[in-house]
């Protein structure tokens, strides 16, 4: 390009009319640039217009500059949306809360900071709600960073409030007081999301005697949430059975998932109504609820019937997707087969049924992430009983649910216990309203008895939970098949409920059927993982960690005793009457020596990679597998957003990574 030297004349105009640039060295070029100092302003934010004050100002607590900065950040949008995001949880606390950050009051030039104690408060009775939603606390609303003490000269955002919410809370009281708590249960299928705010909810509702807690997580991240209800939750107290529910274990079976939901909602209301028998169930079971054990398959299996047309012509409802983990693992196929074991030791004398050992072999397979923390957890609390809701049937199934037959067929295959196992499937089958009916049965039913049915005779398969459940800890585990559909229409959900509530509450005192009592030495010691045998049942049971234990039984006269290495055998005859659990106590005398035992040695030397009883994953292989099945990849981008971040992010501005839980 040429370059006139008429365009360098005007380019020398253009220099010589500019005003001199500041040049701190030379005196009196530069002067100082006035600030405008900020004033009160009106509130303008239309979210924040019903605050109890009516002058702002900016910048505000945060940083905001102006307005419109204040409008177009991510945390003005979770305060216009916390509502609907919340399910009108702490509505309006947190949206008032967070206005009292974004457009803080303003008196005399001046912003008045919030109160912290009202923060911590709101805190306290609402962050289950984020948690619910798998949404981190917002930063903004930081109790320590933005909210100041009641000595700094703080200001209560929520004054008014309280007298509102204080008559609300008395005319739901006098409805709550009126009406059926199952009433106030939403009878639609719950997001996982859904399903962790109703259990936290239910937790702070019922404090006294209900607890949530973790087991692990999925292999996509998700909590394995369990609730917890005692009169003391969170310990194991003498002589009390712990029983446990399991649902969902197949992602796409969702009915024991909601109707466990429901369970948990039914207990607190109960409780607090004043139920007698719930009371009586609380006070002397501890009770714990596993609603979903497979959430990534029931993810999978709520997207595909969201897509799906629902059914095609012929009224054939979608069926197998999201049954597996998200490894594609059958869930109830993945436990260690220890029936194998024992089918090939009985007829080695002396041969047991009970505690027998993980194979080591077993960890050197595919375990998924949610059959290792069952694992653990069933190890961990001495269970008695447990029951695990599936669908396709209507049936209650119970070990074992691997065929003895030397070609794997289909065929009648009893514990050791199988008078027992009939007689809890059984309570459960007759307290439902239509299972034990001969004529309620789907078209794939086949050898059910009057709702019951040996597993292995009805859908034979290995690696089964129930089937650990008795041949590796003293826990009696049956299996729950609630409908002939696995993911049956919201509209059944109703009708669902009332069919198994007192079937649900009936199984659960049924942990206190048999005898129960505390093994001691001489010297008033309770003694861990003594015996306790049943003459003509060759399957043993043992004390937990003070010498308290708990052998279900049927009614009738047994001869029962308990040893211990180191001690001599004591043996009682006791007579059990129907309905009622027996107190039977043992005080074992030391031996003048050891007696010959097995229990705490090595396995038959037969079979050398047992171990023994207490190795646990003794290679670490589970943790190889996971960090393998990792790669390089960081885990929290294997991890799913949750459902509302699009929503946050499409506007194109910096993603609000805060509002992730585990960022």
């Amino acid at each position: 390009m040429r370059i006139t030297p008429l365009l360098l004349l005007h380019a020398a105009v253009l220099v010589s009319c500019a005003p001199p640039r500041c040049d701190p060295g030379v005196r009196g070029l530069c002067r100082p640039r006035v600030e405008e100092k900020p004033k009160c302003s009106d509130v303008s934010l239309s979210y924040c217009d019903d605050m109890p004050y009516a002058h702002t100002m900016f910048p505000n607590i945060v940083g905001h500059k102006t307005r419109e900065e204040a409008e177009s950040g991510a945390e003005y949008l979770l305060i216009s949306v916390v509502e609907s995001l919340l399910g009108g949880q702490c509505n309006p606390d947190i949206r008032m809360l967070g206005c009292a950050v974004l457009a803080p009051r303003c008196e005399n030039a001046n912003i008045l900071k919030p109160c912290r104690s009202t923060c911590e408060a709101v805190r306290k009775r609402c962050s289950h709600a984020f948690e619910g939603i798998e949404m981190a606390w917002p930063y903004f609303l930081d109790c320590d960073r933005f909210f100041v003490s009641d000595q700094e000269g703080c200001y209560d955002p929520l004054e008014g409030l309280a007298a509102q919410q204080d008559v609300a809370a008395v005319d739901d009281m006098e409805v709550f007081a009126a009406e059926d708590p199952s009433i106030r249960m939403q009878y639609s299928y719950y997001s996982n999301a859904q399903l962790t705010s109703v259990l936290k909810r239910t937790e702070e509702r019922c404090s006294d005697i209900a607890r949530t807690y973790s087991i692990g997580r999925s292999l996509e991240g998700r909590e394995l949430l369990v609730i917890e209800f005692s009169d003391n939750p969170g310990q194991h107290e003498l002589l009390e059975p712990e029983m446990k529910y399991i649902g969902n274990m197949h992602g796409n079976e969702v009915l024991g998932r909601q109707l466990l939901i429901y369970l948990a909602q039914y207990l607190c209301s109960e409780y607090l109504q004043g139920n007698e028998r719930i009371q009586t169930l609380i006070n002397t079971t501890r009770i714990h609820i596993l609603p979903s054990m497979n959430p990534d398959g029931y993810e999978m299996a709520l997207s595909g019937l969201q897509d799906s047309s629902y059914g095609d012509e012929e009224g054939q409802r979608y069926d197998d997707a999201g049954r597996n983990n998200a490894q594609n693992i059958d869930l109830n196929r993945n436990f260690p087969d220890l029936t194998t074991i024992v089918y090939g030791r009985r007829r080695t004398k002396g041969h047991r049924t009970d505690h027998v050992p993980i194979p080591d072999y077993y960890w050197f397979g595919k375990v998924a992430p949610e059959t290792y923390a069952v694992m653990k957890w069933i190890r961990s609390i001495p269970f008695v009983l447990s029951a695990s809701f599936h669908g396709g049937d209507l049936v209650v199934s119970y070990p074992y649910d691997l065929s003895k037959h030397p070609l794997e067929h289909d065929m009648f295959s009893p514990t050791p216990d199988d008078q027992v196992f009939k007689l809890l499937s059984r309570t459960y089958a007759n307290a439902h309203e239509r299972m034990a009916n001969e004529n309620a049965r789907c078209a794939t039913s086949r050898h059910i008895e009057k709702g019951i049915v040996n597993g292995a005779r009805w859908s034979n398969f290995a690696g089964g939970m129930q089937d650990f459940n008795y041949l590796h800890t003293n826990c009696f585990e049956v299996t729950v098949e609630l409908g002939c559909e696995k993911f049956p229409p919201e509209d059944e959900l109703f009708n669902s409920w009332h069919e198994n509530h007192e079937a649900l509450i009936a199984f659960m005192e049924a942990a206190h059927r048999g005898i129960k009592g505390v093994v001691k030495d001489e010297e008033g010691n309770g003694i861990k993982g003594a015996r306790i045998s049943v003459r003509g049942i060759r399957h043993d049971i043992t004390t937990a960690e003070n010498g308290d234990y708990w052998r279900l039984l049927t009614p009738g006269i047994h001869i029962v005793s308990a040893s211990a290495p180191g001690f001599t055998r004591a043996l009682k005859r006791i007579r059990l009457p129907p309905r009622m659990a027996g107190r039977v106590d043992f005080v074992l005398q030391r031996a003048a020596s050891e007696p010959s035992t097995r229990w705490g040695q090595e396995e038959d030397d037969s079979i050398p990679s047992m171990g023994i009883y207490e190795r646990f994953d003794p290679f670490n292989q589970y943790e190889r597998y996971t960090l393998m099945n990792d790669g390089s990849q960081d885990r929290q981008e294997r991890v799913e957003k949750p459902w509302w971040w699009s929503y946050f992010t499409m506007s194109g501005g910096p993603a609000p990574t805060w509002l992730l839980k585990h960022y």
